[in-house]
């Protein structure tokens, strides 16, 4: 909702940005995930790609450089977890995923300290980045990039990059 609290509809778009996003193939099937690319990066050639993972909460992006392909992930997970027990049950072969970022919905003592638990969807999301090569990259300065109604509920992004 904007300011006067009439409900936004669709996504922001900039002459200086192509977005990614998956079609809905039914009216209950709204995607949660984009990607933004600047378009100084268009000569990289920019590929989603639905017929290696083609789920609702997931984009996965793939781009060249040097004739050698790299992929970004994008994913928003419910708090039920459903988009990570999706990765987890199915088996996908990517090399060369640069980045897995988005909404995992898990709050961790290893990401937040203010939270003061460990949670064992965190273990998860751990293999799983493992399994892709990636580490946990924690920002020096961590700010919230959702505030919820309940007090002390609020998100911090997660970003898995490439290992060294």
């Amino acid at each position: 909702m904007n300011c006067k609290g009439i409900l936004l509809v669709g996504i922001p778009n900039h002459l200086n940005w192509l977005t990614f996003a998956r079609k809905p193939c039914s009216s209950n099937d709204y995607p949660r995930v984009i990607i933004y690319i600047n378009v100084r990066l268009s000569s990289f050639c920019f590929s989603l790609w639905k017929d290696i993972i083609n789920y609702k909460d997931i984009l996965l992006t793939s781009f060249f450089n040097d004739n050698i392909i790299f992929w970004i992930m994008n994913i928003y997970s419910n708090s039920s977890h459903s988009t990570l027990k999706y990765l987890k049950d199915t088996e996908v072969n990517i090399t060369n995923l640069l980045i897995m970022t988005g909404d995992f919905n898990i709050r961790d003592i290893i990401w937040d300290l203010s939270f003061p638990h460990h949670s064992a969807i965190s273990n998860d999301l751990m293999i799983l980045a493992d399994s892709y090569n990636l580490d946990l990259s924690i920002p020096t300065h961590q700010i919230s990039t959702r505030y919820s109604h309940h007090r002390r509920k609020h998100h911090l992004i997660k970003v898995l990059h490439c290992k060294k």
